[in-house]
Parts: C-alpha cells; sequence; structure tokens
C-alpha cells in the first residue's frame, strides 16, 4: 500500500472509533484490552494521536515520553467533550503526516527507512487495532480487514515490534511456528518465527518440519497476531507450546521501555 491508502485507512478507523465512542457508555468494558473501559480506549487513541503528531510535527530526534509529554498531549478534556477531543487529535495527526516531507528524519519506535513512512503505517495500523477494540466493546461484527494491509501489519508486529530487545517471545530450545495465510499468493503468506532466548527471529524461506503452524485468511491471523480475535477459527497443528507462548507473551504493550 502506498502512503495516501494507509492515510486514509488512518482517517477512515480513527472516524470509526469516534463513532462508536459517542455510541458507548464511557463505562462500557473493553473485552479485547482486560481492564479497560471505553473511557480508557479513547484516552489511549487520543494521546497517541497527539504523541505521534508531535514527533512527527516537530522533527523530534527523542521519544517525549521521556521528557515534555505532557506539553504535547496536552491536558484531558471532559469526560463530555472526549468524542470531539478524539476527532480532533485524529485530524491534527492526518494533517501533519500529509505535509510531512519525504525526507523527514525523526524519533522512530523502530528502524526504518523513512520516517514519514513509519508513522503513516504505524498510526494506520494503531488505529485499526484499536477499531477492532471498540466494534467489541459495543458488541458489533468486526469491519473487515483488507488482505495486502492486514499482511503489512503481520509484517510489522514480527519484523518490527517483536525485533525489539524487548519481545518476550522468547525459548531456550529451537523450535519454529509457522504463520500460514491461506488466501495469500505463494512467497508473500508464509511467516517462520524462531524463538530463541533473546527474542525472536522471522524468516520467509521454507522449514520442512515446523513445530507448530496456524494457517487461515490472512485477515484472522492478524487480528489473533495482535490477539483481537481466538485462535479458535484458526487451524493449529503441531504443538501447543508455541501457540501459549504467542498468546502469554506477545501483547505489544504502551507502557514497554524505549529500547530503540
Amino acid at each position: 500500500m502506498n502512503i495516501g491508502d494507509q492515510i486514509n485507512v488512518l482517517r477512515t478507523e480513527g472516524e470509526r472509533i469516534a463513532v462508536a465512542g459517542g455510541e458507548l457508555s464511557l463505562n462500557a468494558v473493553v473485552p479485547t484490552c482486560p481492564g479497560w473501559v471505553v473511557k480508557d480506549l479513547l484516552t489511549h487513541i487520543g494521546t497517541v494521536h497527539r504523541w505521534a503528531a508531535a514527533i512527527v510535527g516537530e522533527a523530534l530526534p527523542h521519544d517525549p515520553r521521556r521528557r515534555d509529554f505532557q506539553r504535547l498531549v496536552g491536558p484531558l478534556p471532559h469526560d463530555d467533550l472526549l468524542v470531539d477531543w478524539v476527532r480532533e487529535g485524529l485530524l491534527r495527526l492526518v494533517s501533519t503526516l500529509e505535509k510531512a516531507p519525504s525526507g523527514l528524519q525523526c524519533w522512530q519506535v523502530f528502524p526504518s527507512e523513512s520516517s514519514r513512512r513509519f508513522w503513516v503505517r504505524r498510526q494506520a495500523h494503531e488505529t485499526t487495532i484499536h477499531r477492532v477494540d471498540a466494534e467489541q466493546a459495543r458488541g458489533d461484527e468486526i469491519s473487515p480487514v483488507g488482505p495486502e494491509f492486514a499482511a503489512d501489519g503481520i509484517d510489522e508486529l514480527l519484523l518490527g515490534f517483536h525485533g525489539r530487545p524487548s519481545s518476550r517471545v522468547r525459548a531456550l530450545r529451537p523450535s519454529v511456528l509457522h504463520i500460514h495465510a491461506t488466501d495469500l499468493p505463494p512467497g508473500r503468506g508464509d511467516w517462520y518465527i524462531h524463538p530463541t532466548d533473546t527474542g525472536p527471529l522471522v524468516t520467509f524461506s521454507e522449514v520442512e518440519s515446523p513445530h507448530c503452524v496456524i494457517e487461515g485468511p490472512v485477515e484472522l491471523l492478524y487480528l489473533a497476531l495482535w490477539n483481537r480475535l481466538p485462535f479458535d477459527d484458526l487451524l493449529v497443528r503441531g504443538d501447543p507450546a508455541l501457540l501459549h507462548l504467542w498468546r502469554n507473551y506477545s501483547a505489544v504493550r504502551w507502557v514497554d521501555p524505549v529500547d530503540v
């Protein structure tokens, strides 16, 4: 997907969150985010959008969570104004990303060749995943995620987040978890995760006898790997310990230390 397409995803998914937030009680439980209610979800997405917009807009060379986070994000609004505040943050982020120069250099959560492309991609997936949270809180069917976007999200999760030293997907014995998207062409829908004692390695060349295989449509794989859907609708074969390792230790947390 090109940058323009991903910005459109960000804009659409952010508005879906705002619409759902306006229809739900702020005290409604978000089942995919244990311990959260809708107010927490809206506060998080509004905060993250402002955080990202500040990094891009000011070309910050550091994570502002370390220094001037409160200044950049601003005070939280009254509950009655929370949805409007979310929309304002979304519009600010979209405008900032659209205007950002192609040669932008700023801090990133993990390495990427282009800072602008990194932040467009990161916020498109961030917002899509939290749109799923909002729909789950509302009890809706989950709106579709396009296969190209879903595959890119798996790439980002495995190569980006779990390429960092903080990944907790670790194992002492050699093993391979094969993720196979049944609806993608050969050479595009296979990821081989090799947990090690320092974190997982991800390869794309065929492994003849993986210890565990998880396969299904790429959209369901994307949401399951992000812990937004159970693995029940996917075919799982082999050693269940690798599935349990992923489910128990793969979550990406906002409070993770900055280690890049």
